[in-house]
């Protein structure tokens, strides 16, 4: 199974936190990853977002057919996560995930078997793949930030 951490783009500060959308750079650089990932996704992917207005907008850059889990929100557990993409490194499929830092990189962390949180940047995808294999059933196939695209 694929299993891709989608950081929210750039966003607005201030509350309320579910309502804080896209600044014009976070807008760009949802584009500029979602442009990255369209032809590399295969085409059954699952897309889950986040309640949050700033998760779901990113996520829109790639697809109107996202679907909002209301287990995605801020402050979830990776352990929340993991059970709303129905998670499972032998299984079969992709789910990109659109959400909030630190719990993707709590994630991240969690099945590459470090401790504690990666830093997931902005805009970044952490594009994990589990495989059949004693020792290490995640392998990371692509860590790439909205920066690494646009500049």
């Amino acid at each position: 199974m694929d299993l891709i951490l989608w950081r929210h783009a750039d966003a607005e500060y201030g509350p309320p936190d579910l309502e804080r959308a896209l600044t014009p750079l976070g807008q760009r650089q949802a584009e500029a990853m979602a442009a990255w990932l369209k032809p590399r996704l295969p085409d059954d992917t699952r897309v889950l977002a986040s309640p949050a207005r700033r998760a779901q907008q990113t996520a829109a850059a790639l697809t109107k057919r996202a679907k909002v889990v209301d287990a995605l929100a801020p402050g979830a557990s990776p352990e929340a996560i993991l059970e709303a993409c129905g998670w499972s490194p032998v299984g079969d499929g992709c789910v990109l995930v659109a959400g909030h830092q630190p719990t993707l990189g709590r994630v991240a962390g969690h099945l590459l078997g470090i401790q504690g949180t990666v830093a997931v940047r902005k805009g970044a995808i952490w594009w994990l793949t589990g495989r059949a294999r004693e020792g290490s059933p995640v392998v990371l196939t692509a860590c790439l930030s909205p920066s690494m695209i646009t500049e």
